[in-house]
């Protein structure tokens, strides 16, 4: 029941920061660069509390991944193309899911981790609210740190 009520309480404090309108932030990464360092570092010196990516569009050379129910990354030679990217961002650190195709349209997905360089380019759009900030805390359901929603103060 107490679960119920927390979902509960960050739906409506959710409803009721409905009418703020997120920020738009723009950023696109040069070749060379790593995804999830520079998407790290961005989130850091723009202080964002409580953000997620609305799109990404680019290339990747060598793709490293965490694939569900391993502990361990993999890595994917070659070059491929971003087909989504998505998570959230917040000072409690990033959860980001990316999908990524190679030169015959095989798509593979997984946990971003560090290692994925921009082959051609990243243009990447974030959304944030200015009035959340996202948590990442314990839950003993899972065993694992989980997002929660608080009102940014």
């Amino acid at each position: 029941m107490a679960r119920i009520s927390l979902v509960l309480a960050q739906t409506l404090l959710l409803l009721a920061t409905a009418w703020a309108q997120p920020c738009t932030h723009v950023l696109r990464l040069q070749p060379g660069q790593d995804l999830k360092q520079s998407l790290q570092a961005y989130r850091a010196e723009h202080n964002l509390q409580a953000a997620w990516i609305s799109t990404c569009v680019g290339s990747l050379r060598n793709l490293r991944l965490r694939l569900a129910n391993r502990s361990e990354s993999s890595q994917f030679d070659g070059c491929f193309e971003i087909v989504s990217l998505t998570g959230t961002l917040s000072p409690d650190g990033l959860h980001l899911h990316l999908s990524a195709s190679d030169e015959n349209g095989v798509t593979i997905g997984g946990h971003l981790v560090d290692g994925n360089e921009i082959y051609t380019t990243a243009e990447i759009v974030i959304l944030e609210e200015p009035e959340l900030r996202f948590q990442r805390l314990p839950d003993p359901a899972t065993g694992s740190s989980e997002l929660q929603t608080r009102p940014r103060q």
